[in-house]
């Protein structure tokens, strides 16, 4: 059995199947663990889900920022930006039944040392405390309420973490953190609008995986989110977005030895929106 993480698909299908050919991807025996956003603004975002669906056990999936917004659009709380390419989706057959497996994934899987998420960890927070937290997401979008919390998913404020948030708040701060952040200060405050490559973080601000004392040093977490950022394979993080829908390829790395895999990426959408 291997274990295998994947970076960001966001609709690139046809890649995403030819990384499962070069990996000789066996799902009665083998285990996919995907970084989230697997739709929006590549060509495939049906496929990609179809597919992964139909893996059952053999895939788990965090969710990212594109597939929150997804399920966000398909409850009318918002507009489809222009960039998107989610249509196909809405208007499939089966589109019901594939949002309601996107909102039963989670937003945080541990096993052992392994920590996967779309995003990132806020300094502050141990392994077991964001598993807390990542829970009391998952269980508004299973509810019977999960619309009332798309409806005040977005904003960038509060753009830390208290323990005392209450409410949509704290649901927000949450979700941010885990499908939204790249860089925070060392009290954890979070920056969006920042999305370049690591060089040019502000003044002021870090990586959120190497802010001074993280309390969540001690696993390894395996991410995807940020492009810019590129492949980053260190002892303790596993950064696997290196932005195939850009022209970039599409990357996973084997857990049990960390050998890389790659598949270029066919056709690449322009960075012009």
């Amino acid at each position: 059995m291997a274990t295998y993480a994947v970076g960001d698909i966001q609709g690139c299908c046809t890649e995403f199947q030819q990384l499962l050919e070069r990996m000789c991807f066996d799902p009665a025996a083998d285990q996919l663990w995907l970084v989230g956003d697997l739709v929006n603004r590549g060509p495939d975002s049906l496929g990609v889900l179809r597919l992964v669906k139909s893996l059952g056990g053999a895939a788990i999936t965090v969710l990212g920022n594109h597939d929150l917004h997804l399920l966000a659009v398909a409850e009318g709380v918002t507009e489809p930006h222009r960039s998107d390419t989610l249509h196909e989706i809405l208007s499939a057959p089966d589109c019901d039944e594939l949002l309601i497996w996107l909102r039963n994934q989670r937003l945080m899987h541990v096993e052992g040392d392994w920590v996967l998420v779309h995003a990132g960890l806020l300094p502050s927070w141990t392994v077991a405390q964001a598993q807390r937290l990542a829970h009391e997401v998952e269980a508004a979008l299973r509810g019977n309420h999960y619309h009332d919390f798309f409806v005040r998913m977005y904003g960038n404020r509060p753009n830390h973490w208290q323990d005392d948030l209450t409410g949509h708040k704290r649901l927000r701060v949450i979700t941010n953190a885990f499908t939204r952040m790249r860089i925070c200060t060392v009290q954890g405050e979070m920056e969006f609008k920042f999305k370049g490559e690591e060089k040019d973080i502000p003044e002021g601000y870090w990586a959120w995986f190497n802010v001074p004392g993280r309390a969540s040093a001690d696993a390894t977490v395996i991410c995807g989110h940020w492009s810019a950022l590129g492949m980053k394979v260190e002892q303790r993080i596993l950064a696997l977005d290196t932005g195939c829908l850009w022209g970039g390829p599409l990357s996973a790395i084997r857990l049990e030895d960390r050998q890389l895999f790659q598949v270029t990426c066919k056709n690449p959408v322009a960075k012009n929106w």
